[in-house]
């Protein structure tokens, strides 16, 4: 029986597989007209599972394809990368190179005639960047007569664009074909669990499928990992429904030390602040490639580039809904305290109408009474010398996050956040005895701003079948406005209530080593 592959490349006979014609013929073009051509993705693409494939059907019309990885050969001497660049030569065309020297071997490829080889080099940024430039230049020599010897294609596959591992203008990359390797369409998972379900006979329900196809952005790891997740934790299940869904999202998000996810937190890490900016703030961040931190959280697939419809420039955003909630968990200050002082106080019947709804004019004022006992700071991660490293709208949110959990908790409601929803800083749906209400936290920024977010509210909920959205601004105290107001609207047919959380912002943010945690007085 065929499983979800959530490890290296696909074994067709092992594994459920998408077949991606249309790129494989891509492919088989490009070599068929000698280009030397490149294939850069983020990782968990299917980069390699393409490349195999590709071989295949290259291996049928005649050709040889030697494919072979350099992950780890960034402090790798010249003697041991030959030593493998030349013994995998030999294994997969059937040569016997015996020289010691990159431009020799390459002079020596130049002498084959009558064949026809292909050359895969997978994990291209992993070699040592003290002989890459000469292993490019080689690869340069043998690319403008690739018409009078063997070698017809050269294939760089990785992560990151060759420009960004060498700057030098004489590396055929800077002229060859680059090919690009999309996540999966929405289609091609949904055929990922068809080919489960007509094996087996245990089918996903709809909103399943739609679910993880959500939550992953379709990138082929993911959906491979969730789908055998789901699998594995109910084998004798016949139908598997949303709540698996759930307890498959929870045990990624809380329990499963996940390579590619430790990626993206410890890449996170060295942009921490360009990271919160996104996650927290509604401001917008162009989007440019040789900015060294979109280049790289772009590489490990956590942001990409949209266009603005109505300016028409590249703005950052975030690629995979995942990796956004395992940020927003990771960044929690879980060891605060505050949640503890929180449940002190917090008399839940106090917050529930007779009927179970939220009675959420009381749960906001008792929040503000909270912060204006214990403000923000409490909620900012401070580094090794005592300063603050979050910035602030993280502190907002997370203060708010901290208090709706509580209470969440204590009355036994659920929560989650929509994969699907990117309105401003943070987002929450919760459901409580039979209630749904969605709730949106952000900063105040100006008018038009604020305005938007009402909007763009009821249009979730309209869209979700949600009839109560709450509109929370973190505002400061000198903005004065009669049109900036706590108030109860009906847009689009759904209740929109609005609560102003209101700071001072000297008193909150300003001279930050200076303070002194409250809670240690």
């Amino acid at each position: 029986m065929k499983t979800f592959n959530t490890s290296g490349p696909n074994i067709p006979k092992r594994h459920y597989t998408i077949v991606r014609q249309n790129i494989i013929d891509k492919g088989i073009k490009l070599v068929k007209d000698e280009r030397y051509f490149t294939i850069w993705a983020p990782r968990q693409t299917g980069k390699s599972t393409y490349f195999r494939l590709l071989a295949k059907e290259l291996e049928k019309d005649g050709y040889k394809v030697a494919h072979i990885n350099f992950e780890n050969y960034k402090e790798t001497p010249v003697s041991s990368f030959l030593i493998k660049f030349r013994g995998e030569l030999n294994l997969f065309w059937k040569t016997n190179f015996k020289t010691e020297n990159i431009a020799e071997i390459f002079y020596q490829i130049e002498n084959l005639y009558d064949k026809k080889y292909i050359l895969v080099i997978d994990e291209v940024e992993g070699i040592n960047k003290k002989y890459l430039g000469t292993f490019l230049h080689a690869i340069r020599s043998v690319y403008h007569s690739r018409e009078r010897h063997s070698l017809k294609s050269v294939i760089l596959v990785g992560v990151a664009n060759i420009t960004g591992i060498i700057k030098d203008n004489a590396s055929p990359f800077n002229i060859a074909d680059q090919l690009n390797m999309p996540y999966f369409t929405n289609e091609e998972t949904f055929e990922l669990f068809t080919q489960h379900e007509t094996e087996t006979g245990q089918i996903f329900d709809k909103e399943v499928k739609q679910k993880i196809s959500e939550i992953t952005a379709n990138q082929p790891g993911l959906v491979n990992g969730f789908a055998q997740r789901i699998v594995d934790a109910n084998p004798d299940k016949r139908q598997l429904d949303y709540d698996d869904y759930l307890d498959t999202e929870q045990w990624y998000l809380d329990i499963v030390i996940d390579k590619n996810i430790s990626n993206v937190l410890n890449k996170a890490d060295e942009h921490r602040k360009f990271v919160e900016k996104l996650l927290f703030s509604a401001s917008k961040i162009r989007y440019r490639i040789n900015d060294n931190a979109i280049k790289e959280l772009h590489a490990n697939g956590l942001i990409k580039p949209y266009k603005n419809p109505i300016d028409k420039k590249l703005y950052v955003q975030f690629w995979v809904p995942l990796y956004k909630k395992v940020l927003f968990d990771y960044y929690y200050p879980y060891t605060n305290g505050e949640g503890e002082r929180i449940a002190e106080n917090m008399f839940v019947e106090e917050y529930l109408t007779n009927e179970n709804e939220i009675n959420f004019d009381k749960l906001i004022d008792s929040y503000k009474q909270h912060i204006n006992l214990r403000s923000f700071r409490p909620y900012r991660e401070k580094d090794e010398n005592g300063n603050f490293k979050s910035i602030k709208e993280a502190a907002m949110i997370y203060s708010f996050e901290t208090f709706i959990s509580v209470f969440l908790q204590i009355i036994e409601a659920r929560s989650y956040r929509e994969a699907q929803i990117s309105l401003g800083n943070t987002d929450l749906i919760i459901n409580v005895k039979g209630f749904e209400y969605f709730i949106e936290t952000k900063k105040y920024y100006n008018p038009a701003d604020f305005k938007t977010g009402k909007d763009q509210i009821a249009y979730y909920c309209k869209r979700a079948g949600i009839k109560k959205g709450i509109y929370i601004v973190f505002i400061k105290n000198t903005v004065k406005s009669d049109k900036i107001k706590e108030d109860t609207e009906i847009i689009n047919n759904v209740e929109i209530k609005t609560y102003l959380i209101k700071y001072d912002e000297k008193k909150e943010f300003g001279k930050d080593k200076k303070y002194i945690d409250k809670q240690h007085k």
